[in-house]
């Protein structure tokens, strides 16, 4: 297989579970290459995601490292084998930022997800005009072209709620951004109508935390987590003004599941947040 100019946040995964994997079994990346008739540098390769690796491989790694985790290795394998397939984000290589392609295949192979949202409505969440609205402030401008691309990106990516199987997905939104008027009143008002007629849906779950509902260190975080077909491949994403960072260390993944849980604690329930959105929606 030829080397990858660029591996996308998934490749790179899965390079990083198998690095883990023979560094828990204690072997080294000589002793790798050697089982594989290789060198140590394509063994590098692999495990920094630059370099693909086949199912034969794969398994052969696998066993080799004595990992007897039959559900981790099928998942690895599933990864292996999906990874020269092209999702529908690629469509917008070289338009879209490679993090906000990274995000929705994320979104596409997750079993579900979960999200944090403190001052603008999740992205999955949106409606077409107050996505144009939201991506309008981007620094720098985006150009008109591609600022419809982006537009378009985000409407592609709510299909993940909305397929033939779709993805489980749980919300918590404080209060504050229901209440920035992104677009004015008409576009807000369209906004909310669209979160109650979404949160309706059995397999989504909209959260309110109201400004009465206190907080706690760290609820100024925001986050989307995206759990795997086993809990070794979950993942956590964090945005910053400089780009999209993806977590899934243990550590990491536990801490902020229970800043989740802990936001879901002082929410109101679906029925109230449902009532509560109405009444914003009152107000405008």
């Amino acid at each position: 297989m030829p080397l990858r100019s660029t591996a996308t946040a998934r490749q790179e995964r899965l390079g990083t579970e198998l690095r883990k994997m023979r560094e828990a079994a204690g072997i080294t990346a000589r002793d790798t290459a050697r089982l594989l008739g290789t060198d140590p540098a394509k063994v590098s390769h692999i495990e920094a995601g630059r370099l693909g690796v086949s199912e034969e491989r794969l398994r052969r790694l696998a066993a080799f490292y004595e990992c007897g985790d039959t559900a981790l290795v099928e998942a690895l394998v599933a990864m292996a084998v999906g990874n020269g397939r092209k999702g529908w984000w690629e469509a917008y290589r070289g338009v879209v930022s490679a993090w906000m392609l990274d995000i929705a295949e994320m979104e596409h192979h997750a079993t579900g997800l979960r999200s944090i949202q403190l001052s603008h409505i999740p992205g999955l969440l949106q409606t077409e005009m107050y996505s144009r609205t939201v991506n309008a402030k981007a620094i720098p401008p985006l150009p008109p072209n591609d600022l419809e691309a982006h537009v378009a990106f985000q409407m592609e990516r709510a299909q993940v709620l909305h397929r033939s199987t779709p993805v489980p997905y749980g919300a918590v939104i404080h209060e504050a951004a229901l209440r920035m008027r992104f677009g004015g009143p008409k576009v807000t008002r369209q906004q909310l109508e669209h979160l109650l007629e979404v949160s309706r849906l059995g397999h989504v779950s909209v959260r309110v935390v109201p400004f009465a509902g206190g907080g706690y260190m760290g609820s100024g975080q925001v986050m989307h987590f995206a759990a795997g077909p086993v809990p070794q491949l979950d993942t956590v994403q964090t945005d910053s003004a400089h780009g999209v960072t993806m977590l899934h260390a243990a550590a990491q993944l536990g801490k902020y599941q229970a800043r989740f849980e802990q936001l879901t604690e002082d929410s109101l329930d679906r029925e109230r947040s449902q009532e509560f959105i109405r009444a914003v929606i009152r107000d405008l």
